[in-house]
């Protein structure tokens, strides 16, 4: 098949579009659609390449001036990215309303890793694997790294290790993960929030293979004991996919320079690396005292994004709990009956 005839496929920050004549992509270029950072994919190859290391589509970003040296990479036998830093770049969609998953699409050769227990279902070649921490230090820092991952995971409450989902086949191949609990499942790009998000530990579901999940202490005193979270918070780092749950709905805010919001200490999500996170004590004894939204606010000043939840699962957790038999009172539910009203109308 001539290099005319062959069918391309672009990936931008983890949206693959397509299929294309090499004359469109080339169009795409010129027009400044297709930047250096996306990746192109067509029959014959192991993987995707950037767009940068094929010959017609390097010579289209540079003008010419890096023709002679893209030509020794045959378009047909491009090597896959292994840059340890690089994320794989994945396909996805996330389905459902209350009780969300996250459907991921894996070409050959790509994976990501998940947090246990968050599997739902996969396609018949996708391999699963056991590893120490999240697997971006394999290869680079050999046992030492791994232990080390492992170990930072420890500090944020999860578990030891992780799980690789990886496609070891010669088609595309789904696998999916599931949400905890009620809520809302949130994709976010690490190349489009500087490469870093904080977020609260236990919001982290999934990611694209090569994302780094690690820990972020609290510099503050008071940010550290009173900001529900304690002092450590998940930090994810990479230029990948990143899925975050939370409870609830979630509301996106772009925070401007020197822009305050306060808000929910439970109610934090994530936020990007350039907001910054205090605590602030509720103004006035009779509010603190009966206010009944505690004692403390999160206080977050821009610039930067800032995620929020509706349903903190602490909050979620203590309603449940005040309404197990003999715990906390019952408000306006149940027989008017009592306990006895329970048994016979089959709620207890």
């Amino acid at each position: 098949m001539s290099e005319q005839q062959k069918v391309w496929y672009v990936a931008i920050a983890g949206q693959q579009s397509g299929p294309f004549t090499v004359e469109e992509v080339l169009g795409q270029i010129r027009s400044g659609a297709v930047r250096p950072d996306a990746h192109v994919f067509t029959g014959g190859m192991e993987n995707w390449i950037s767009v940068t290391e094929h010959p017609s589509f390097a010579e289209a970003l540079t003008g010419g001036s890096t023709a002679g040296a893209a030509a020794a990479l045959p378009a047909t036998a491009a090597a896959p990215i292994t840059t340890s830093n690089v994320a794989d770049v994945i396909d996805y969609v996330i389905i459902g309303q209350e009780m969300q998953y996250v459907e991921i699409t894996l070409d050959p050769g790509e994976a990501c890793v998940a947090e246990a227990g968050a599997f739902m279902y996969m396609d018949p070649a996708i391999e699963v694997e056991t590893i120490f921490g999240d697997g971006s230090a394999q290869g680079s820092g050999g046992l030492m790294g791994a232990l080390l991952g492992a170990g930072k995971r420890v500090l944020t409450g999860e578990s030891l290790f992780m799980t690789v989902f990886g496609n070891q086949g010669g088609s595309r191949q789904k696998v999916a993960f599931a949400s905890p609990y009620p809520g809302s499942i949130v994709a976010l790009d690490l190349s489009d929030h500087g490469g870093r998000i904080l977020c609260q530990k236990d919001s982290f579901l999934c990611a694209a293979k090569g994302v780094s999940v690690g820990i972020a202490l609290q510099r503050r005193l008071g940010a550290g004991l009173f900001g529900g979270e304690g002092f450590i918070l998940q930090r994810l780092d990479g230029d990948g996919l990143v899925f975050v749950h939370a409870g609830g709905v979630v509301t996106e805010r772009n925070l401007a320079a020197g822009e305050t919001v306060r808000l929910d200490t439970g109610c934090l999500v994530a936020f990007e690396q350039t907001v910054d996170y205090d605590i602030e004590t509720v103004r006035g004894i009779k509010t603190a005292l009966f206010g009944g939204e505690g004692l403390f606010y999160a206080r977050l000043t821009g610039p930067g994004k800032i995620w929020m939840q509706s349903l903190p699962f602490s909050r979620l957790a203590s309603r449940v709990f005040a309404a197990l038999p003999g715990k906390g009172q019952r408000k306006g539910e149940g027989s008017v009956l009592g306990g006895l009203g329970d048994v016979l109308m089959g709620d207890n």
